[in-house]
């Protein structure tokens, strides 16, 4: 691999579109350590099938990282940066990433549920293919992140500040938007677009014509409005 280069580019989807992470990352160096540790710091290493489940990372650093195929249930990370990483086929339930910082992140393929982020900051980050389940970002705040080709079911944005986020491609099934506040989101490439709660919240996202077809009975319900 190439030397790291740091610059991000963006789309026009919606207002100001989101800018993504480019990453390049250095030549890395297999991880050997027995297990992760508290405010540990880990820099330029490869993590391979490793099985980090149930293991304690809280206030760790991961700086130019790649993690392939890892096992991270009830991997505790509270608090954790994680910056300029790969993360590719993570798998795992219950991962709590609450209050964590993920910075020029690409996450690819994964199969998580109930995943922790409450709280958390999430900048130039790319969600691309796979399922995540339960996704709790309820009080996180969301720039230039983008959800791509992935399916995300009942993800929790409750009281979170999104801004610069698309939906590409995106199966959006059962989203929780209550309390939150979104700027320059964009919703058209949700397929399906489905809100249970929140709908109210709404204005600074641009959805397509279809979608509010699809959408009219629960804004109308929302709103009080009797249809006949």
């Amino acid at each position: 691999m190439g030397p790291m280069a740091r610059g991000t580019t963006g789309g026009s989807r919606v207002g100001r579109g989101a800018r993504r992470p480019e990453l390049r990352l250095p030549p890395l160096v297999p991880w050997a350590g027995d297990g992760l540790e508290p405010d540990g710091d880990y820099d330029g290493l490869e993590f391979a099938d490793a099985d980090l489940r149930e293991q304690d990372a809280a206030g760790a650093r991961f700086m130019d990282c790649a993690l392939r195929g890892c096992a991270i249930d009830g991997t505790k990370l509270r608090h954790a940066r994680v910056l300029d990483t790969a993360l590719t086929a993570p798998r795992g339930v219950g991962t709590d990433l609450s209050e964590a910082t993920l910075r020029d992140v690409e996450l690819t393929e994964p199969r998580l549920g109930g995943t922790q982020l409450h709280g958390a900051v999430l900048e130039r980050v790319v969600v691309r293919g796979g399922k995540i389940d339960y996704l709790n970002l309820r009080m996180a705040r969301l720039r230039d992140v983008v959800f791509e080709s992935c399916v995300l079911v009942e993800p929790d944005f409750g009281s979170a500040r999104l801004e610069r986020v698309e939906f590409v491609d995106c199966a959006l099934k059962g989203a929780d938007f209550t309390g939150a506040t979104l700027k320059d989101v964009d919703l058209r490439g949700a397929a399906p677009l489905e809100i249970a709660r929140g709908l109210d919240r709404l204005s600074g996202a641009v959805i397509g014509t279809g979608q509010l077809l699809d959408l009219a009975p629960a804004l109308a319900a929302a709103l009080g409005i009797r249809v006949e």
